[in-house]
């Protein structure tokens, strides 16, 4: 077990779900086994853990450092099919707690051959399954300047997301786009000045990761499909990097908990509103302690919010 990434805000995200010995646990991104690991040691001979991961490597880590745990169930597959799985299972209604950590794990980011870095040169994939859709690189072969910059301004909100992209397209027009180290360069050559510290390649490649995996999509197709199928006071803990993750976790709580926007006019009073899902208490982040060890924690924000009973 010495290979096991200790996650980011993990002693806060265990205090959160209440870890119960006989409990039915789902841990949406594996990575590298660091929320798996922990809820594992809590749980009793009972208890269940579902994981998913869309990375094979990650599937493949679970094979080799939890072969032969019959409380794992390891399913190689996006977070966004959840409520199929937990019903194939029977857990519908019975999930005792939900662990999402969004963005890319430490290791895809440190495996330069992955492509997701632009402080390591390697192919240009970022498929956190590489065996599924196109690649960045396919992408940026055949998708249009407005596309591209689309894409980067929705998904990094790159303000020179215009500018980069006609100089990706006008790039591949001479030679394809093949390693991170050559993307990187164009953009940091087509971005005009440098303001702050940040690499000027930094958002474009967030945005293109987002993109190429469908992060936010997924996101959005998980989080009502969590309501559904924990049981009543159990809670959903999600782990942000970026604004626009913490944005679409923070407004989905927030409606959940107003129910729907009727309109001032309307002529008969619904009935009381009971909301299936509310927030518990603010949104946490990492203290200066664990962002000295991991620089990475200083972004993650957690957000609990816990199924009506």
């Amino acid at each position: 077990m010495s290979d096991i990434h200790r996650p980011v805000l993990l002693d806060e995200v265990l205090d959160v779900l209440q870890i119960k010995q006989d409990g039915l646990y789902v841990d949406g991104t594996f990575g590298r086994g660091g929320h798996a690991a922990a809820i594992l040691a809590r749980l009793g001979a009972e208890g269940r853990l579902l994981a998913f991961d869309k990375d094979p490597a990650a599937v493949a880590f679970a094979a080799s450092q939890f072969g032969g745990e019959p409380r794992l169930i390891m399913r190689c597959a996006s977070f966004g099919d959840l409520e199929s799985v937990v019903t194939e299972l029977g857990w519908q209604g019975k999930v005792s707690g939900i662990v999402l950590d969004l963005g890319v794990s430490s290791p895809q980011l440190d495996d330069a051959g992955r492509g997701f870095s632009f402080q390591h040169d390697g192919p240009l994939d970022m498929r956190m399954n590489p065996q599924a859709g196109p690649s960045a690189s396919d992408w940026l072969a055949e998708a249009s300047a407005e596309e591209i910059a689309d894409v980067l301004w929705r998904y990094g909100e790159e303000r020179h997301s215009r500018r980069i992209a006609r100089a990706l397209v006008a790039q591949r027009e001479t030679a394809p786009l093949r390693s991170t180290l050559q993307l990187a360069q164009l953009i940091a050559a087509a971005v005009p000045g440098r303001a702050t510290k940040r690499h000027p390649a930094t958002r474009s490649f967030q945005a293109m990761r987002i993109f190429i995996n469908r992060e936010l999509q997924d996101l959005q197709a998980v989080l009502p499909q969590a309501v559904e199928v924990l049981a009543p006071g159990a809670r959903l803990a999600v782990i942000s990097f970026h604004s626009l993750e913490d944005r679409i976790v923070k407004r989905f709580i927030r409606d959940q908990q107003r129910g729907p926007q009727l309109p001032p006019d309307l002529p008969v009073l619904p009935q009381a509103y009971a909301p299936p899902l509310r927030a518990v208490g603010k949104a946490l982040r990492a203290d200066e302690a664990e962002v000295r060890t991991n620089p990475r924690a200083r972004s993650a924000v957690l957000r609990v919010a816990e199924r009506a009973a």
